[in-house]
């Protein structure tokens, strides 16, 4: 290089030109090719693709300004001013998409440190679905009825990110009230039979059925069982059924509010024969089998 640029300098009637189009020449082929060299690298480290996209266009366009500003220099315009400007241009356009920069660092903080990739539910920003892509700008979701969102990153990482596909295995809790007249111990027989016959259910870790509560009117039991992380849905409502049918097999009484209402007549008075308008007097007795 130190050869082909003495040889313009001393020869060539316009040399500075000729060289400043060897350096974008060769520059722009060089950023090419270390951008390339960057892409392959990290594909072989197994980055996210969204990430290896975005560093390898950055690396090319930081490479791409070096060699313009190499270019214009050796051409003999200051590039001192020029970068001032740029500078002072960077900064109003900073200030005018600050909603836009905070989306776009909220995506490098995604993408660097990956709390969810694409195809995990996730709850966050206040709603939930499946991740479809990840964007600088925003993360696109596809929920479960059907909708498709698109949510600011900035809006997703301050607020609480649940990944509800990030483990194989996730536990079902159900509560469940009996009445005081019930035999407490047949329930607690009754279900668990029905986790143990439950062909979802898995045995490690183990079920877990207690008492939770004694309520006004109620004895709450609480059931905790494990299952896969697919059958979440079907164990979550079908055992719900199951342990009503049980119930409703064995007399087990499931209590539900009640609220009986007695109407009373008086007399206005002691002469009075005409009796006075029906007063409605309300006694809530609470939970009631």
């Amino acid at each position: 290089m130190d050869s082909i640029v003495a040889f313009f300098e001393t020869y060539h009637p316009l040399r500075h030109l000729a060289v400043a189009i060897l350096i974008l020449v060769v520059g722009m082929r060089l950023a090419r090719l270390v951008s390339h060299w960057v892409e392959r690298a990290m594909t072989r480290a197994h980055v996210e693709p969204t990430a290896t996209r975005f560093i390898t266009n950055i690396s090319h366009i930081a490479l791409v300004a070096v060699v313009v500003i190499m270019a214009l220099s050796r051409l003999g315009i200051p590039t001192t001013s020029l970068l001032a400007v740029l500078s002072a241009s960077a900064l109003a356009i900073g200030l005018a998409l600050q909603g836009s920069l905070s989306n776009l660092s909220a995506g490098l903080l995604l993408i660097i440190f990956r709390p969810f990739k694409a195809g995990d539910f996730i709850g966050a920003a206040g709603v939930q679905g499946t991740v479809q892509e990840v964007h600088i700008l925003t993360t696109i979701l596809h929920t479960i009825d059907n909708l498709r969102l698109i949510v600011p990153n900035s809006e997703i990482t301050n607020s609480i990110i649940t990944n509800f596909v990030a483990t194989d295995t996730r536990r079902v809790d159900f509560t469940v009230g009996v009445s005081y007249e019930d035999d407490l111990q047949k329930v607690r027989q009754l279900l668990e039979t029905l986790i143990a016959e439950h062909p979802l259910v898995l045995k490690d870790p183990a079920p877990f059925i207690g008492v939770s509560d004694l309520a006004e009117s109620s004895v709450n039991i609480v059931i905790r069982v494990w299952v896969q992380r697919r059958d979440f849905q079907k164990v979550r409502f079908g055992l719900l059924e199951q342990i009503k049918l049980v119930f409703d097999q064995h007399g087990i009484t499931i209590p539900y509010p009640q609220r009986t209402v007695h109407v009373q007549n008086g007399l206005v008075g002691q002469t009075a024969a005409i009796p006075q308008q029906a007063q409605p007097e309300v006694k809530d007795h609470g939970t009631h089998a």
